[in-house]
Order: structure tokens, then sequence, then C-alpha cells
């Protein structure tokens, strides 16, 4: 009979610990630690003699190419790498109603797609049926199965020989070799390592989705992440109606692509062109508005940068940024009262950026200042002009990453003029027709180009 062992887990890492500790020694975080009852059976007897291959020279391990399935989904494929590794594992993190089931009841159900698995612990199947009616069935291969123990589903996984499996969600399941509750740390670290084994010996992809914690973390241990192929993160306002998908983690692929999908009364909708909802069309110029040409994995878009200074009224001033890091903007703001003479210590700022994107492209330096100083001064800026650029603390204008393509999707979206780095040589690509590259090399140039 299996001996039943009692052992603290933390909360934050999977940390085991015999008895319950206030600070976690691997990880650092306090009260993160709970009991739970383990099942562990020792085995009798001497040593096994276990027979394993020797090791090989990295010289002469035989490469392999990864035949990728194509979903039917193109921005998922992309933030993918080119489409679904089979036998790989993907993990989908996103915070309550952001549409984690429904782009993966999608992916199930879209023309031309492939066998399916479609395993729910959450709703019934006359509910996924309600959604997949909205949705529009265009796949007759996809089968719901409604469970949460673990040994069923793998089996249902063996008879059924599906290539591709969405499990919704992980923290529902829970298995028998472990006598804990569902969601607990034991029971999803125990899950997911069944899971990720059952991909690798049957080669079936596997797509779990995961809750995440108050914090923005994907609820479990963190050895869940280190655990999977590809961790996906599903971002976006439930008072918006884009949502943002992008790679935290790739094996197999690039971990810094984005995909875009407006949520419609049909479901996601992809965007194939995100200038068009992070650009506005104003009947007249306004003021700490700037356009900034940003680039996301190998896309490049234009934003719109929104900007509002304002004299500090309660003494302390304000500073606070909605998708863009705040010591970043605190940074900027530094570089801008020291090297262009701006007296910023007494304003209050406020910085946005259209369709609640977050941003973390430092091209976009020159476009939050341009903005700030559009603002300070109360003036708008000259009509048909992006910014794309890196600002250094001693007021350089460095390159941005990628720069020329940065430059043709301002021409291809009508802008007459772009401002960019200096030390970026033009030899380096062709001037796209219609529009003029401007180069500065400092800060303080940018004011007298900007009006």
């Amino acid at each position: 009979m299996a001996k039943v062992k009692t052992a603290y887990f933390c909360s934050a890492c999977g940390h085991e610990a015999p008895k319950w500790m206030g600070k976690c020694p691997a990880c650092g975080e306090w009260n993160t630690f709970t009991q739970e009852v383990v099942s562990r059976e020792k085995g009798r007897g001497g040593m096994a003699t276990v027979v394993v291959s020797p090791p090989t020279p990295v010289a002469q391990v035989k490469e392999q190419d990864y035949s990728r399935i194509e979903l039917g989904c193109p921005e998922l494929n992309r933030v993918l790498g080119g489409g679904l590794v089979p036998g790989s594992l993907v993990l989908l993190g996103g915070e309550p109603g952001i549409g984690k089931s429904t782009l993966s009841l999608q992916i199930a159900l879209a023309e031309g797609a492939i066998k399916t698995l479609y395993v729910s612990g959450e709703e019934s199947p006359e509910q996924i049926k309600m959604r997949a009616q909205r949705i529009g069935i265009h796949n007759q291969e996809c089968y719901i199965y409604a469970d949460t123990l673990l040994e069923n589903i793998v089996a249902q996984i063996a008879a059924l020989k599906p290539t591709l499996v969405v499990v919704d969600s992980i923290q529902t399941l829970s298995s028998q070799a472990v006598d804990s509750s569902p969601g607990s740390v034991s029971q999803i670290r125990e899950c997911t390592a069944m899971l990720l084994q059952c991909a690798k010996q049957s080669g079936t992809s596997i797509f779990i989705i995961g809750h995440i914690t108050k914090d923005g973390a994907i609820a479990g241990p963190k050895i869940l992440e280190h655990i999977v192929d590809v961790v996906l993160q599903f971002e976006g306002d439930n008072n918006n109606v884009y949502r943002f998908l992008r790679g935290i983690k790739n094996r197999f692929g690039p971990t810094f692509e984005i995909g875009i999908f407006e949520m419609r009364s049909e479901g996601l909708v992809e965007v194939e062109n995100p200038s068009e909802i992070l650009l506005s069309h104003y009947e007249e110029p306004l003021s700490g508005v700037a356009v900034g040409a940003a680039l996301e994995g190998v896309r490049p878009y234009l934003i719109e940068t929104q900007a509002l200074v304002g004299n500090a009224a309660y003494g302390t001033p304000q500073r606070s940024s909605t998708g863009y890091d705040l010591k970043r903007l605190g940074m900027l703001l530094a570089v801008l009262e020291k090297r262009v003479g701006m007296k910023m210590f007494s304003k209050d700022v406020f910085l946005n950026f259209a369709g609640g994107l977050r941003i973390s492209d430092t091209g976009l330096d020159l476009a939050v200042v341009a903005s700030i100083i559009s603002s300070y001064f109360d003036r708008p800026l000259a009509h048909g002009v992006c910014c794309a650029g890196e600002i250094g603390l001693s007021g350089e204008i460095r390159p941005a990453p990628r720069t020329e393509q940065r430059i043709a999707e301002a021409a291809r979206l009508g802008f007459r003029r772009i401002i960019v780095s200096g030390y970026l040589p033009k030899t380096q690509f062709k001037t796209p027709k219609g529009i003029e590259i401007v180069q500065i090399n400092r800060l303080d140039e940018l004011p007298g180009i900007l009006f």
C-alpha cells in the first residue's frame, strides 16, 4: 500500500519543504506554503540496473526538421513561429473573460482544421455547443469530452488518436496519483508532467489553458512554465474590443511576435493591419499627439502616442503612464530637463497609447518625447510626421532596431516625413518614394523640426 506523506509546497514556485516556513528559500516569497497530502510508494530491494545510451558528441547529433501544422488562424501561426509543432505542449494564459476558451474553440472549429479533442473541465457539452453555433462549426472532426480525471483523458487520447488536444483548463484536472484537490500545486505539476509525457510519446499536440493570479502571473507553480514548450499570454482590456496574443516562451520559434484580434459577436476576428486601429483621425490637429513607428517581431506598425503635461497643482508632480514603463518615462523626463532645458520638475505628465497596447519597444522613445514637447508648449505637430529612435542619457538619438522596416510602413500609410537617428547611414536601405527622412543626432534639435 502506498505510504501517505504530508508536505508543504510553495504556491509561487512549487518548492517542497517538510514543514511550514514563513519565507520560501527558493523564490523568497512570504506566506506562500500550503500543506498537501502526497502519496508516494517506496520500492524495496536492491538498486535496479538501467540500460542507458552513451553520450553523443554535439557534432554527431542529427538535426531534425519540424513539420509544422497549419492552424486555421494565421495570427496564431505567426506567434507560434509558423505553425504548431507535432508533440508540443502549449500553455495559454490570460485573465477571466479575455477570450481564451473562444480562441481555443475557434482553432478546433476552423475551416480545414485538424482532428481535435476538446476537453472541458469547466463547461458542459451543451454550453460548448452554444458557443460553437455562434462561432460557426466548420470542422466535423472536433470531439467534445467533459471530464476532469486525467487518467480518463489520457485513455481517450490513446483511443481517438487526435492531432490536437485542447484542455480547458489545467487547474480543473486531477490525477489519482496525487491525493490533493484540483488546482493545488502538486496536482498542476503532476497533470502537466503527464500531459507532456503523453504529447511526446504519441506525437499529439496539446493546447492547455491556464488561469492567472491577481498579479498577472499564471496560477500554479513556476515550474509549470518550465515544463511546457510554448507559453502564450492573452492580454487586453474587457472594456476594449482588441486582444493581444504574445509569445512569452517558445522552444521552436521566436518570442517577440504578437497577434492582434478583435472581439465580436461571432468570435475573435484577426486584425491584419494593426496601424488602422492604433491611429486616430482628427479633423483638426491636436497638441500632445505624436505618431511613432513601432516594431513587434517582424511586424512594423504605427501607433499614436498621447501625452498631457500640466502644472503640478498639489505640490508633488504626478507621473502616470498606460502601456509604457513608468521608470523609462521618468528617465526621458530627466533627459528633457537636463539636455533641452524644459522645467519638468513642476509638471504633471500623463502618457497613453491608443488601442490599449502595452509597449516595450525602445524605438518609441522619440515619439514619446515628441508628444510631451507638443503638450508642454501646447502646439500640435506638423501634419504627416512620425518618429522612430531611441534616446540615451546624454541626449543622443540612437538608431531604432530595423529602422528601414519602420520607414517603409510609414511611407505605406501616407506619412510624408519621418524623424530618425543621424547615426544611421542612408546607404543601408533604399528610401521609399513620397517620404522624407530627417536625421538628428541630439535631442535639442527635435523641437525645431517638430513644429
